[in-house]
């Protein structure tokens, strides 16, 4: 998320006097170009912080992502300084949905541009992934490995190809996800992706390890209670509201909210 935001202001940067056509034929070839090195990128760290401990304690895989986290953030920090870096809003514009007058003053439900943009274009990418899981041959390898690796790897399926096609595919869903963070928020930082990447993690195990639609449904979960506790109490804890709703969802339901419990065949 973070390299590709910093690469779609470098290349606003080249483009800033262009017209509107050109920025927008920049941005898209350049976010084809990010997804690209993200692929790469990511392919390599599975190989090198991933593949060697395959076989090792499940916590080392977990301890080794921590590491590769700050390794890239330090990366990002060192390359391209530490303070954030704004830019001027790319798309604009807002609707009023609905309008009315209270007694203290007046209240309106406004959308804007980017975030019909957002939903729309994260409501096309969860059901082609979907689909892509639940009925392509690609999709099936993946289900066996993740069931399976062993029996997998028995039945034919190549289960190192299987895993960084799918790192390659989260790769690719991670720059898109950067440049919709970029775009909307239009300031970029060496340490946004940290944060977005726990919240997703949250988002996943909350929805249920596994289901694309549960990890949707846990993220939107995870940012209603960030707007309600920030508009009713404190915006300076909203991640501890977002955090603890994870704690409750796995004492009480460990396998998340659309999630398969596991039966151990005995």
């Amino acid at each position: 998320m973070t390299m590709v935001a910093f690469i779609v202001l470098l290349a606003l940067g080249i483009t800033g006097g262009s017209g509107a056509f050109i920025i927008i034929l920049s941005l898209a070839l350049v976010v084809v170009i990010a997804m690209l090195i993200s692929s790469v990128y990511n392919w390599t760290i599975e190989r090198v912080a991933y593949k060697p401990l395959r076989g090792s304690f499940r916590l080392a895989p977990l301890i080794s992502a921590i590491g590769m986290s700050i390794v890239l953030q330090e990366f990002v920090r060192i390359a391209q300084e530490g303070r954030p870096k704004p830019i001027q809003p790319i798309v604009t514009g807002r609707y009023t949905i609905m309008e009315r007058a209270l007694a203290e003053g007046e209240f309106a439900v406004t959308i804007s541009n980017m975030q019909i943009i957002i939903i729309v274009s994260t409501l096309v990418l969860m059901t082609a992934f979907t689909l892509m899981i639940s009925r392509t041959a690609l999709g099936r390898q993946q289900r066996a490995c993740e069931q399976d690796q062993k029996m997998a790897a028995l039945l034919g399926i190549d289960v190192d190809r299987t895993i960084s096609t799918t790192f390659i595919l989260g790769a690719i869903l991670a720059a898109f996800a950067g440049l919709m963070f970029f775009m909307y928020y239009n300031v970029t930082g060496f340490s946004v992706g940290f944060l977005a990447g726990i919240k997703a993690f949250t988002a996943a195990v909350l929805g249920g390890i596994g289901s694309i639609p549960g990890a949707m449904l846990g993220g939107m979960v995870i940012g209603l209670v960030e707007v309600f506790w920030s508009a009713y109490f404190s915006v300076e804890y909203k991640d501890v509201a977002a955090f603890t709703i994870l704690v409750i969802i796995l004492i009480f339901l460990p396998q998340g909210l659309l999630g398969k419990p596991e039966v151990e065949k005995v």
